[in-house]
């Protein structure tokens, strides 16, 4: 671009101020782009807040009903089957609700202009690269959006539901009623489908583990039985229910994420292997 021009020297190569200059328009754009959808998200607010937020609070929410029918095919009768979720939400700051309102509108717009986010980046990381690593490299983009668009719906449709009824029921007694305040409802939604999102992206942490030699198929597959015991540990933390169902439900799509990982990581270093028999 003839802006960086005067960055570059003699030799045609950009200076280090040359490339924070192009790293400042890059996420500029980026924070344009997030901004956009923001605003976007600030204006649909009923969508937004009643049929996204509210929507596990509610016992006709797809993974209730979900859960309801796999528990008549397993003639369990109604044991798995969720009627009422009784609790109230609840604001007592002056300015709770708009304050929550810009965030998730945020968190909205971030979400949705993670590709191109993730687009940016690349773009400006891209010319640095050997023609061999951006091969390696191709289909980046596409890879980590949809890992961590897959875990925020795993995150959405399986752990949140299932955190909100277990939380939301639960009593110490009958004198206490459950008044939960929109930011601790709101908090707790947002912080486990991003979380769940940047967990299903260990197969591209693992991709790139294996390129610097940190980790290898080997090693994955020797460790599988301290993997299992820590995705057992994991699913426990991150639900708060204790009942077997559910944690299968969490456990069993993070080992299969495991397993994706190890034949990422065996795919990379059997292309290590072949360059180095060209070489």
């Amino acid at each position: 671009m003839a802006l960086f021009d005067n960055f570059r020297n003699e030799n045609g190569e950009m200076s280090f101020l040359g490339h924070l200059d192009a790293l400042r328009w890059h996420l500029f754009r980026s924070a344009m782009v997030i901004i956009g959808f923001a605003f976007t998200g600030f204006f649909f607010k009923d969508f937004l807040f009643n049929v996204v937020l509210f929507g596990p609070k509610q016992p006709t929410f797809p993974t209730f009903r979900f859960m309801c029918w796999l528990s008549h095919r397993l003639n369990m009768g109604d044991s798995l089957c969720v009627k009422n979720i009784d609790f109230k939400i609840i604001n007592t700051d002056l300015s709770g609700q708009f304050t929550t309102h810009m965030m998730v509108a945020f968190i909205a717009g971030f979400i949705l202009s993670l590709p191109y986010i993730l687009w940016e980046l690349w773009t400006f990381i891209k010319p640095a690269l050997y023609e061999k690593e951006r091969k390696y490299a191709k289909g980046i983009v596409f890879y980590t959006t949809s890992l961590f668009l897959i875990g925020i719906l795993f995150g959405y449709y399986v752990i949140v539901p299932l955190s909100v009824n277990f939380l939301a029921n639960y009593q110490v007694s009958e004198s206490v009623g459950n008044f939960i305040s929109l930011d601790s409802y709101i908090g707790t939604i947002s912080t486990v489908t991003l979380v769940s999102g940047a967990i299903f992206e260990l197969p591209m942490v693992i991709y790139f583990l294996s390129k610097i030699g940190l980790v290898t198929p080997t090693f994955m597959r020797k460790y599988r039985r301290h993997a299992v015991i820590v995705i057992l540990i994991v699913s426990a933390i991150i639900t708060p229910t204790s009942d077997a169902t559910t944690l299968m439900l969490v456990s069993i799509p993070l080992y299969i994420l495991y397993e994706i990982s190890i034949f990422v990581s065996a795919f990379v270093v059997r292309n290590k292997q072949a360059d180095a028999l060209k070489s």
